[in-house]
């Protein structure tokens, strides 16, 4: 593939210089994140499936704050860390980010508003490609407020309430899950009532969710979640100007303070 060799180089280069340089590794027939630190370890260097790294990132740092670390991060991984690093969870001082453009099929898989970094990384392997438009966003906003209404009944009226969505998410990172409070999710009901469990977990995106598409990814359900975050991100941007992952000076809208806490 053009984009493996390159990335192989780069980092071999950065763990000259750093304790490891987290990326995906092929082994045992699948592929998940590996922290490599040896030079030797990069014939196992893997580029897809896309995969949630920042989060993964975030308990070794916290395990090691002292550590120097390098991270190869796509456009969604990007702009996870700079949100994560806005709410201290991660310590962008001690971190190299390593940048991957996704391919146009790739990209289409979520589809990515922005499919390559370009704010914490001057090296980007790979060709960086137009924003991929989200066809269903399209069809969605062509309907009518009964429609609209409709649609969202019939996709949250799949939810198993496996949390799915949750789990896989880079940005839910608080505490105490509001979606485990039966004052607001009852339980032993599936699916939950609607529209409450979901809301609420919409609510807890505004400003942090940077389009990698990890939540509808790992639903079994197979609800478009991506639609309905990416509509969020839309109003944020429209009422409060403020671009998700965008910037590292720009200060998020609605945020908590127990979220700004470590």
């Amino acid at each position: 593939m053009k984009r493996m060799e390159p990335l192989k180089k780069a980092v071999a280069e950065a763990l000259k210089e750093l304790d490891g340089v987290l990326a995906l590794r092929s082994a045992w027939g699948g592929v998940a994140p590996h922290l490599f630190c040896r030079e030797e370890e990069l014939d196992g260097l893997a580029l897809w499936p896309k995969y949630p790294l920042p989060r993964t990132l975030q308990l070794i740092q916290r395990a090691h704050p002292e550590s120097s670390l390098g991270i190869v991060a796509r456009g969604c991984g990007e702009r996870g860390l700079i949100e994560m690093a806005k709410r201290n969870q991660i310590d962008l001082e001690r971190i190299r980010v390593i940048g991957l453009a996704c391919t146009a099929e790739e990209a289409q898989i979520c589809p990515c508003p922005k499919p390559y970094p370009s704010i914490l990384t001057d090296m980007v392997i790979g060709e960086m490609i137009e924003p991929m438009p989200n066809k269903l966003v399209e069809e969605f906003l062509a309907k009518s407020s009964e429609e609209r209404l409709e649609f969202w009944k019939r996709q949250f009226a799949k939810c198993i309430k496996c949390y799915g969505c949750r789990n896989a998410c880079p940005q839910c990172f608080c505490p105490e899950c509001t979606l485990e409070d039966e004052i607001w999710v009852e339980t032993g009901r599936i699916p939950p009532p609607f529209p409450s469990f979901h809301l609420v977990r919409a609510m807890h995106t505004v400003g942090k969710c940077v389009g990698c598409g990890e939540c509808e990814l790992s639903c079994p359900a197979h609800i478009p979640l991506t639609t309905l975050y990416t509509l969020i991100r839309w109003e944020v941007e429209e009422l409060f100007g403020y671009q998700t992952g965008e910037s590292l000076e720009a200060k998020p809208p609605l945020t908590l303070p127990m979220e700004m806490e470590t």
